[in-house]
């Protein structure tokens, strides 16, 4: 039996992606450059002659799930090459998170359905295995972005693949994330001299978190207490209905006991009049159906960073109780997915 020319290359596949760690604000010193940070699936991709292999930030495979990224790759001249990016689904004027979901699915027949009604694009931002066969991992930044340059002006605008831009001025970051829209996840910061370490938190991180006003429409016990573990979170849908969108468990003990006694006071079915908590959610913190519902009176402002779909995708930080908001004034048009920036060719090629 032969041995897979994959196993050879001289970056193994099971190479952990470099990651980034979360900072308030971004670097101002010299030597750094930022790129756009992208909502999708980190994806390392290997190629050894006609053999692909694509593989997440948690080391498993995704080649199955992304046929038509695989195909693509394997049709490319240039060979071979370990490239590190992120898998993304345009969908109607923006990145459907939902869809890139869908794909992760045990039936081959659906995901070969969808890798034609919503193909997935890989974009770009490093190299770690040159064409010509060599680890360049141990090479500084400006040097891997110059193959990952060059790389890419030989796959000739393929369709499905895409380079992100990148900047040294600071100042136009700001200028990406308000042209984004929000679309962005929000910036990453690199040091342009620094080798690519795999594993490792050597990368920057800012990302863009916004709030929104949310009806409280129930909440959760802490586990094993009689004191307030969470609150459930609700916008009015267009149909006027209390939809629940996600929680929040930012929540002091000084605060609990106070807390406990305002919204057991307030219990009273339905809570939410629209898409209620409790039953299967791969949320796990959301599976269990024990909730208690309250009339719809309290509005707290929250933070938020991801929405996918029509709900919050992680938890939120509670930041304020806000009284002086009429409960019905908190709508979806606060998280409303964005689109996409009209011009793209600022954060990609």
């Amino acid at each position: 039996m032969s041995v897979s020319l994959l196993k050879r290359l001289a970056v193994p596949i099971g190479t952990e992606p470099m990651e980034a760690k979360l900072v308030s604000e971004l670097p101002a010193e010299p030597g750094w450059q930022f790129e756009p940070k992208w909502d999708g699936f980190r994806c390392l991709a290997f190629r050894a002659g006609n053999e692909v292999d694509l593989r997440a930030k948690s080391g498993k495979p995704l080649a199955r799930y992304f046929p038509e990224v695989v195909a693509m790759l394997g049709a490319l001249k240039p060979k071979p090459f370990v490239i590190d990016g992120e898998l993304v689904v345009p969908l109607e004027g923006t990145l459907s998170f939902d869809a890139l979901q869908m794909r992760v699915h045990p039936a081959e027949s659906r995901i070969r359905r969808l890798s034609v009604e919503t193909p997935a694009v890989l974009i770009l931002f490093d190299m770690l295995l040159d064409t010509t066969g060599r680890s360049i991992i141990t090479e500084p930044l400006v040097r891997r972005r110059g193959e990952l340059e060059a790389f890419f002006k030989g796959a000739r605008k393929v369709e499905g693949l895409k380079l992100s831009r990148y900047t040294k001025d600071r100042k136009d970051t700001t200028r990406w994330l308000d042209d984004a829209r929000g679309a962005l996840d929000g910036i990453i910061a690199k040091q342009s001299d620094g080798p690519y370490l795999p594993g490792a938190r050597a990368m920057l991180k800012v990302k863009r978190l916004r709030t929104a006003d949310c009806v409280v429409g129930g909440f959760r016990y802490e586990s094993g207490s009689n004191q307030v573990g969470s609150l459930l979170l609700g916008l009015y849908n267009k149909e006027g209905r209390l939809d629940h969108v996600g929680f929040t468990a930012t929540i002091t003990d000084a605060e609990r006991p106070a807390l406990t006694k305002k919204l057991e006071a307030l219990v009273s079915p339905p809570g939410f009049t629209g898409k209620a908590p409790g039953g299967p959610s791969r949320w796990s913190t959301e599976r269990s159906g024990e909730w208690q519902p309250v009339k719809p009176n309290l509005v707290v402002e929250v933070r938020y960073d991801h929405v996918t779909g029509d709900r919050f995708r992680h938890g939120t930080k509670l930041i304020r109780f806000r009284p002086d908001k009429n409960p019905k004034q908190c709508t979806f048009e606060q998280i409303e997915p964005p689109a996409l920036p009209r011009n793209l060719g600022s954060l990609l090629k």
